[in-house]
């Protein structure tokens, strides 16, 4: 399909090379549009470059430093505590990314999109113009300009970094501060606990994870102490000063004062929806900055539409790329109906144990079903028995009405992060608890534990 005979440039714009904006790029490509893909900086955004992937590949450096650990606990002669050069393991992640890079700029030169390395703004609903002036027209334009960390403000916040800055780090600093308490502050907390440091997490409310079951975040929360994570409930950080060479935290309240070497701060982020001309053309901004769109992604401008991190969904990285081939099949594959379902989204954060879950947690399903009942599997994983080691895991199933529906799977444990996607699967299929009795188990598995429950 092409609309370029119409009098435009191109069938679509995609301002953003990131998940969302590539996804959606290559897909409409693939239907036979003309697209041109405006990035200025690397392919892949915030998950190739300074999220999900750097994270899972330091994530892998910290899960290889705490086997080492059990293995010395199973009579290998290793040490208890390895050492890691960071630097090489720093060379071995970016190469990994560099490889991505190259695929992405393969498969749309493959496709024949245009890669246009400059930024974007809207001058009206089918123009674009690129920061050198050059102007391209579109029968549609798709905004994926993706999000940043929030920094707050508040005395002396200019000596805190981002949770982006954990990126360029070369070494473990001695005494770590992690400011928040959602996923990005659990995993930076537990990376670098893993990887050498003393850390601090500091967290403004009463709990982790606030979008996650509140009984498994709270058993995660005790095997954060356990690996030597000091986890400070209610702290509010007043003010940041410059003390020699480290950083002295002053909170509003307890916990008293503390010094570090670095401080991460991880309370949230925000859409990259400023400077692209979108409020001039009556598209509405939310109160989070995010760019607002209708079910189908589209903004109060019909050929003006929204994915990823940007429209203030799920920022999920597989929300994004599946949301952004939606759009693509509705706009230029004949599929008038196609939309992002945001139900029953697995996610899982990447701390040590891994946390994941899918659909509702227990306090949900409660509010919403008459009929709720709840299953648990506490054990500890056969290597973490054989090391003696104290982490266990617990897997949860919730259930709601008299045919018992899972309508809620929550995992903590070792393996949970690649146990979780088959299960969400039969979740989004309406699976019932009876049926999961039903499967045979594979033993001796972790996952053998979700077909096990009484």
């Amino acid at each position: 399909m092409s609309s370029a005979g119409q009098g435009f440039d191109y069938d679509l714009v995609v301002l953003g090379g990131g998940s969302g904006g590539l996804a959606t790029a290559i897909r409409a490509s693939e239907h036979g549009a003309r697209v041109a893909l405006l990035e200025p900086d690397e392919l892949g955004g915030t998950c190739v470059n300074l999220g999900c992937v750097p994270k899972k590949a330091m994530w892998l450096a910290a899960e290889m430093a705490h086997r080492i650990t059990l293995a010395a606990g199973m009579g290998f002669d290793v040490p208890a505590r390895p050492a890691l050069s960071w630097p090489e393991l720093v060379v071995h992640r970016q190469r990994y990314i560099t490889g991505i890079h190259r695929s992405y700029l393969k498969r749309l030169d493959e496709r024949g999109v245009v890669r246009v390395p400059s930024k974007g703004t809207l001058v009206d609903a089918h123009t674009v113009e690129c920061s050198d002036g050059v102007r391209m027209s579109a029968a549609h334009i798709v905004i994926a300009t993706g999000a940043h960390p929030l920094r707050p403000e508040f005395p002396g916040a200019g000596l805190a970094r981002v949770s982006d800055d954990f990126f360029a780090l070369r070494e473990a600093p001695a005494r770590v501060a992690v400011v928040g308490g959602g996923y990005i502050a659990v995993e930076l907390a537990c990376l670098l606990q893993a990887l050498g440091s003393q850390v601090s997490l500091l967290v403004r409310g009463k709990r982790l994870l606030e979008r996650f079951d509140a009984e498994l975040a709270s058993l995660l929360v005790e095997h954060l102490r356990q690996q030597g994570v000091k986890v400070h409930f209610g702290y509010r950080l007043r003010e940041l000063r410059r003390d020699g060479d480290t950083i002295r935290a002053y909170g509003h309240d307890a916990p008293g004062d503390g010094i570090y070497d670095e401080v991460f701060l991880a309370t949230g982020r925000r859409p990259n929806s400023a400077g692209l001309g979108l409020e001039a053309l009556g598209i509405e901004i939310g109160d989070k900055d995010e760019v607002v769109v209708d079910g189908f992604q589209t903004t109060a401008v019909p050929s003006v539409h929204a994915v990823g991190d940007v429209a203030g969904k799920v920022g999920l990285t597989p929300v994004a790329v599946a949301t952004g081939r939606h759009l693509a099949d509705r706009l230029f594959g004949g599929r008038e109906g196609a939309k992002m379902d945001f139900d029953n989204v697995p996610s899982v954060v990447f701390s040590h144990p891994p946390l994941g879950q899918v659909g509702m947690s227990e306090e949900d399903a409660r509010k919403a079903h008459e009929q709720v009942s709840v299953y648990h599997s506490r054990f500890r994983p056969m290597l973490q028995a054989l090391a003696d080691s104290n982490q266990r895991s617990v897997f949860k199933l919730v259930c709601a009405g008299e045919d018992e529906r899972v309508v809620g799977i929550h995992l903590l444990g070792e393996g949970a992060d690649e146990i979780l996607q088959g299960f969400a699967v039969a979740l989004k299929m309406g699976v019932t608890k009876r049926q999961l009795d039903e499967t045979v188990a594979i033993h001796p598995t972790s996952a053998e534990e979700m077909v096990l429950m009484r």
